[in-house]
């Protein structure tokens, strides 16, 4: 449910977006930066998958030691598709929503892969850095950070409603959230909430954000 990580003692942390499939503009975007995969970490919000040409290539991202993402919503949909199988209705939804990599990548090596992929997947994660902590979900936190293992999962992965009331109660017990799922035009914060889902599979705009920007 839940994996923390200590405070990064040789390099950087990062946060990033949904990936949605675009792997060019993630290494673009590291590039950038200067990334050490030996030193620097990096932290998705989820949503490796779907709506990009890419999707394989962000979901084996997963086995490497550097990269850290959570639970997206079109990570549970590929895992019900792939279990229900071809003709469910399960399936004819993630095609709906981009799930079509799949059939050019071979459906028998989806399966395999993202099978291994979700047990790196939790629902939350929590960062230590400069003295704070950094809760990551993909969707939409609890109010209590220290509710977090006994979240409702369905929240965690698809909820909205915090966005959707503008809602800027900080979320207690944890100093910064960093989530996604939700598009916004830029990086959007509402209370110790950081939305960083900048729709890169249709804007072209993949959000990277080092995470001593949050922590100021």
């Amino acid at each position: 449910m839940l994996i923390r990580h200590q405070a990064n003692t040789r390099g950087r942390d990062f946060f990033v977006g949904d990936l949605h499939g675009q792997y060019r503009l993630l290494q673009e975007a590291l590039q950038g930066v200067a990334f050490s995969e030996s030193e620097d970490r990096l932290f998705c919000v989820g949503d490796l998958i779907d709506r990009g040409p890419g999707s394989l290539d962000c979901l084996r991202l997963v086995f490497r030691p550097w990269f850290h993402a959570v639970r997206g919503n079109h990570e549970a949909l590929a895992d019900a598709a792939l279990l229900e199988g071809e003709g469910s209705r399960a399936w004819a939804q993630w095609m709906i929503n981009g799930g079509g990599w799949s059939l050019k990548s071979g459906v028998g090596e989806t399966r395999r892969i993202l099978q291994a992929a979700l047990s790196y997947l939790p629902f939350a994660r929590e960062v230590e850095g400069m003295g704070k902590r950094v809760g990551m979900v993909h969707a939409e936190p609890p109010a209590d950070w220290s509710l977090i293992e006994v979240a409702d999962r369905e929240a965690l992965v698809w909820g909205r409603s915090r966005i959707q009331r503008g809602d800027e109660t900080p979320v207690a017990g944890i100093d910064v959230v960093v989530v996604g799922h939700t598009i916004v035009e830029r990086p959007l914060t509402l209370g110790n909430v950081h939305y960083i889902d900048t729709g890169a599979f249709c804007t072209g705009r993949l959000t990277l954000i080092d995470a001593r920007e949050l922590l100021q």
